[in-house]
């Protein structure tokens, strides 16, 4: 297993983790009550929506490049 490849799977690990977060915090009470009221999500909740994408992307893409 080369460096780029764990690496790789480190990214598509942590992207998981911040949409699960994402996910979570979209879910909450408090979330909810803002997007009824504006229509979108909070800026916090939309940066783990586009950081968590960004690494799951990076690190897919990583594996599947060889050497």
């Amino acid at each position: 297993m080369t460096n780029i490849q764990i690496i790789g799977i480190v990214l598509l690990v942590t992207g998981a983790i911040l949409l699960y977060f994402g996910y979570q915090a979209s879910q909450s009470a408090g979330e909810q009550i803002v997007q009824t009221f504006t229509g979108r999500f909070s800026d916090t909740t939309t940066w783990y929506f586009v950081f968590g994408a960004a690494a799951a992307v990076g690190g897919f893409i990583m594996l599947l490049v060889r050497g």
